[in-house]
């Protein structure tokens, strides 16, 4: 028997908590992962920084995001994001904007049944926590059809942790496509100027409008030395929200390692690449085909940290010239060839395996 079958009631008191039927959207809602590494300083721009799977966009104020160990107590987190402002902006343009969102893949949405009769409501819960108390906005986006709706929390007391519950109905315009593309965003804002707060909130799903997408949001970002935590992000189908879904720290792992890896040729883990080996194709690149487990969402871009150096069973050692890697193909997101350039004097048909004293990391991106 299926354990999506199994009622609760059959596997003990405390099952529904136990990872039993994925019922949260969310991946690394308890931000336990953070491949990118623990703190990311300077931050002005849009990207992927510390904690997987959480997005920042920013173009207000400077930032520092990290992986923090302040959590709720007895709520059984050991991480949160947290945001400090570390360069103020008090008056920001119209356009300007720091917000945090993770994205999700259209075919893991679709018992949301969107855009049909039977849409269902979805509930978001979280723990947050801030200096700055105040209005905050919270953001469902189906990126798919251009629809949104929001809802606002008010963070009560200062540097306190609070758990926060927002039930948006479902929305019977705009089906989600079923694919691996992101379809839907759950954003929280927390500063803007004027582009994204001069309307009037959209509470009830509707056409994307700017101007009704974060109105009475507090600005964070108006003071250094300004934060904002937050740690269990459930999103979960129904009107009413359940206790955070803990699942087991390998199995979050794994599903992060869908959208991002970083690999060594030196590291004892299951991304250590160094046994694999390389042929060359050219007098100055080596081949490499290398299996991907779990499989990558899509095919990924590479980058390095710096020049890979190589052991050739013919001659000696080789090292890049400067970093370079390039992807020249891959199966469905299960195994990727990689081009390493810049080496030289190898002829074609060479063998060997990277180095174990190299320092470089190699990184896989399929972020969403």
């Amino acid at each position: 028997m299926a354990l999506s079958t199994i009622p609760f009631s059959g596997l003990g008191a405390d099952a529904s908590n136990q990872g039993v039927n994925f019922r949260n959207l969310i991946i690394n809602g308890d931000m336990s992962i953070a491949q990118r590494g623990t703190s990311t300083s300077g931050i002005t721009g849009n990207g992927y920084h510390t904690i997987d799977r959480m997005d920042t966009v920013c173009s207000l104020g400077t930032w520092t995001q990290s992986q923090s160990t302040d959590v709720p107590t007895g709520q059984g987190f050991a991480n949160s994001l947290k945001m400090d402002c570390t360069t103020a902006n008090a008056s920001p343009s119209a356009a300007n904007t720091i917000r945090v969102r993770t994205i999700l893949e259209g075919q893991n949405l679709q018992s949301l049944k969107k855009g049909t009769s039977n849409a269902e409501s979805i509930t978001l819960s979280f723990w947050v926590k801030s200096n700055k108390t105040g209005t905050y906005i919270a953001e469902p986006f189906d990126t798919d059809n251009s629809r949104h709706i929001g809802q606002a929390y008010t963070i009560n007391s200062a540097n306190t942790w609070e758990k926060k519950t927002l039930t948006f109905a479902g929305d019977t315009t705009g089906t989600i496509n079923n694919d691996n593309g992101g379809s839907f965003e759950v954003t929280f804002w927390l500063g803007s100027g004027s582009q994204f707060t001069s309307g009037t909130l959209q509470t009830s799903w509707g056409s994307q409008t700017n101007a009704n997408r974060a109105v009475g949001q507090v600005n964070l970002g108006d003071t250094v030395g300004n934060n904002w935590y937050i740690t269990g992000v459930q999103l979960e189908v129904g009107t009413s929200a359940s206790d955070f879904e803990f699942l087991p720290y390998d199995v979050n792992y794994q599903r992060c390692l869908r959208y991002y890896r970083q690999m060594t040729p030196n590291s004892p883990t299951q991304t250590d690449f160094a046994n694999y080996g390389w042929v060359a194709t050219e007098s100055s690149v080596v081949c490499v085909s290398l299996p991907l487990h779990p499989s990558m969402r899509s095919t990924p871009s590479a980058t390095m940290t710096a020049s890979a150096s190589i052991d050739d069973h013919y001659r000696a050692s080789r090292t890049q010239s400067s970093a370079h890697v390039s992807i020249n193909g891959t199966a469905n997101g299960n195994s990727v060839v990689m081009l390493f350039n810049n080496f030289s004097g190898m002829s074609v048909g060479n063998v060997g395996q990277f180095n174990t004293v190299n320092t470089f990391k190699l990184k896989l991106d399929s972020e969403l």
